[in-house]
């Protein structure tokens, strides 16, 4: 499957063998392999797009989904309930959010030390705290979940 982003306004076009050198190490922020060069890529969140970041550099980002079948509607960022996990074990610093509280964009909602780094989990939209999974102190390993939000 093929699909098309407009970057800074320009089409570029993605398959799926593209996405094997992509993975989420924590939540809005993706290890990229491209060319044979690593890149830490950036992805924050716009009204209608994305703004990301590739060492210092903004782009803005439009996804344009090949199954969407109007063509100038956008796709939606995602609905329903979203767990944000810890992308490495670590030590929960502090919780940002509490149950039934409401996000914005990029809210912070968790802090975890890991490999002596500090690394807060945000929000990648806005939304609706359901659960709050961890308290401060609490030891997490990758994957567990800390927040749901819808």
């Amino acid at each position: 499957m093929k699909w098309q982003i407009l970057v800074d306004g320009k089409p570029v076009d993605i398959d799926n063998g593209h996405l094997n050198g992509i993975r989420e190490v924590e939540p809005g922020v993706y290890s990229v392999i491209l060319g044979g060069r690593a890149f830490e890529v950036r992805v924050l969140p716009e009204s209608d797009s994305w703004n990301v970041n590739v060492d210092g550099r903004i782009f803005s980002v439009e996804v344009n989904n090949p199954r969407d079948s109007s063509l100038g509607s956008r796709t939606a960022r995602g609905s329903g309930p979203q767990s944000v996990t810890a992308p490495m074990p670590g030590k929960v610093i502090r919780v940002l959010v509490a149950q039934g509280e409401t996000v914005e964009t990029g809210q912070g909602l968790v802090v975890v030390e890991a490999m002596k780094m500090q690394n807060e989990m945000k929000a990648a939209r806005p939304g609706r705290i359901v659960a709050v999974r961890v308290q401060a102190g609490e030891t997490v390993g990758a994957g567990d979940t800390l927040v749901v939000f819808e």
